[in-house]
């Protein structure tokens, strides 16, 4: 599997407002400038989360954009799902008709393993333990300043 521009740009946005968790709704623009993404490549992004149950959208003058979960409570596996689709490194995985050789195929079983060594590493890791990962690279950052 290869992660696309818009799976690594959504794991990152997720990220944003995971850090922003508690603060009520992040404001689209607020996102883009932090992200430095084009409004209309993060509102696609947005919607696909939001379509996927992972983000919620608040109307108003104070509106934006909110976890729909707790940080804890959402994997990357969720957030690169909601975004890229399947984890299978081959179309055949999942459509049988697309190869007479499904049943006696032994590569077939390599590429399972592949995907769900994937899917079970990614379903380890959640927003709350990348925001707690990002602070500490931050503060690591912050103390070759000093």
């Amino acid at each position: 599997m290869r992660v696309s521009t818009k799976g690594r740009y959504g794991l990152r946005v997720m990220i944003e407002l995971a850090s922003r968790e508690g603060d009520g709704p992040v404001m689209m623009s607020t996102i883009s400038e932090c992200q430095k993404l084009s409004r209309k490549y993060l509102h696609s992004i947005l919607t696909s989360l939001k379509n996927a149950g992972l983000v919620r959208a608040v109307r108003g003058a104070r509106g934006g954009y909110l976890l729909a979960r707790s940080a804890a409570d959402i994997t990357a596996r969720q957030v690169l799902h909601a975004l890229e689709g399947s984890f299978a490194p081959v179309e055949c995985l999942h459509d049988s008709s697309l190869c007479d050789r499904t049943r006696e195929c032994v590569a077939r079983e390599v590429w399972q393993r592949m995907e769900d060594s994937l899917e079970q590493m990614l379903s380890h890791v959640n927003l709350q333990q990348l925001v707690r990962r990002q602070e500490q690279l931050a503060h690591r950052e912050l103390m070759y300043f000093i």
